[in-house]
């Protein structure tokens, strides 16, 4: 193990008397939830709470499908569907990594390309690579029977070289590859999901499509550590995303603005660079907060069935958390997390020192990287702990705390002065004054050719 678990902090979480006496129980119960239908309730004096986040005024889309439906009908700064394709054209509908409602809003896309004149077996429904859609159902579940049949799905393998077509070299030299189903069609129609221009992993207009579905040695490059701590680095994968998108002619898109759990709050759909800006002023309106000052615990939970459990959006929470956490403070992060970690935070547990991990996860280029790196930050200045459904052991061995049960965050929050509570902590992204996100707002919004108007 690389970092010594407090032996006393564990035993106070675990052993702290509940205050039972009326006078002394907390003025406000607050319900966080996480997984499917899991809470964790927490007692809180109004003082004691600085804030509470990721609860999105909106409310989530009923029918995705309509909504999606009705978004092709009129287009953003885009002529209609119908007068997007021609008779005989090959389709490719390319889904993003962890799109919610996937199913539903290929049933609504698919319904609308019928519509408009195309055949079932004129379309190709593109995932990312099976390991990535672990838990998500066959994307063409909700087509009618007759209609599912003939319309086709592939699921991409980067390491195919054979499935791989080439594009042409980045400005920056790097060859462009895409999965051959992009490569062939003549219409590469992307569905993806926004998130703040602040996380780690923000792929800009086109970070759906690429390198989801390019060849492992670019989507190993894009993974590399040194794109999350140089905004210069970061900004060159931005504008390679957006040159892949340009040569494969993407003209019409689709985003989603992600909803609570596995719910979605917007669908727009239209020309790239119009839907983005819209989209992304949506997606800051329901997911990024501003806190006055931090806290010395924040608890932040993960909502959402098994394909919502990784250790990607661990890692989304832990940068939603250290925003609002004091130096010194305790991060508790609630989830049903059962995947196993991945390569990149195996290297945490085999370094003899964080000095000597932090070395070998910039070497690291595996899909768990930006988690690995974003958990060996938190653990410079914070307490981690996390609920989830892993044995403990492998929680202690990443230098995490492990948390059994839902009590357990109860009484650690009885031991802070001061607590913040972050729902959905997965899409979300806090900050105050001097928060430390500008510089990568900053990369993102100039790499797409967006200022900061709205900030």
């Amino acid at each position: 193990m690389v970092f010594e678990i407090n032996v006393a902090e564990t035993w106070i979480i675990r052993n702290y008397r509940e205050k039972v006496n009326g006078s002394m129980m907390s003025d406000m119960e607050m319900v966080l939830k996480y997984g499917t239908g899991s809470t964790v309730p927490l007692r809180l004096d109004p003082p004691e709470l600085i804030g509470a986040y990721g609860r999105p005024r909106q409310a989530a889309l009923d029918d995705p499908a309509a909504a999606v439906a009705a978004a092709l009908v009129d287009p953003l700064d885009f002529p209609p569907l119908k007068m997007a394709i021609a008779p005989g054209d090959r389709i490719a509908l390319a889904l993003a990594d962890g799109l919610p409602c996937a199913a539903q809003l290929v049933a609504g896309v698919v319904a609308s390309l019928l519509e408009a004149g195309a055949k079932p077996e004129e379309i190709t429904v593109l995932q990312a690579c099976q390991e990535s859609n672990t838990g998500w159902p066959d994307p063409r579940c909700q087509l009618p029977a007759s209609v599912r049949r003939r319309v086709s799905l592939v699921t991409h393998d980067p390491t195919q070289r054979d499935e791989l077509g080439y594009l042409a070299a980045s400005a920056a030299g790097e060859p462009i590859y895409v999965n051959r189903v992009l490569w062939d069609a003549d219409v590469v129609l992307p569905i993806g999901c926004l998130r703040l221009e602040s996380h780690l992993d923000y792929g800009g207009a086109f970070g759906g499509l690429f390198p989801t579905f390019s060849d492992q040695a670019t989507q190993q490059r894009f993974r590399a550590a040194g794109n999350y701590r140089s905004a210069k680095r970061r900004q060159l994968r931005l504008r390679e995303a957006d040159e892949a998108g340009w040569w494969l002619g993407v003209s019409l898109a689709i985003q989603v603005v992600p909803g609570p759990g596995d719910s979605i709050l917007h669908v727009l759909a239209g020309n790239s660079g119009a839907i983005y800006q819209r989209g992304r002023r949506l997606c800051r309106e329901a997911w990024y907060y501003r806190s006055p000052r931090r806290a010395s615990l924040v608890v932040a939970g993960i909502e959402g069935a098994a394909a919502c459990q990784t250790w990607e959006n661990v890692g989304r929470a832990l940068a939603a958390a250290m925003n609002l956490v004091e130096d010194e403070g305790a991060i508790a992060i609630c989830s049903d997390l059962a995947a196993a970690p991945g390569t990149a935070l195996l290297k945490i547990t085999q370094a003899e020192s964080r000095d000597l991990a932090y070395r070998q996860i910039r070497r690291e280029r595996s899909p768990d990287a930006p988690t690995a790196y974003q958990l060996l930050r938190a653990l410079e200045k914070n307490k981690v702990y996390l609920l989830s459904r892993l044995a403990d052991e492998v929680v202690e061995n990443l230098g995490i705390a492990p948390v059994e049960n839902v009590r357990q965050i109860r009484r650690l929050a009885d031991c802070h002065s001061t607590c913040a509570v972050i729902w959905n902590a997965q899409y979300v992204m806090t900050g105050g004054e001097g928060d430390g996100a500008s510089d990568l707002q900053q990369a993102a919004g100039s790499a797409t050719g967006i200022g900061r108007e709205d900030q």
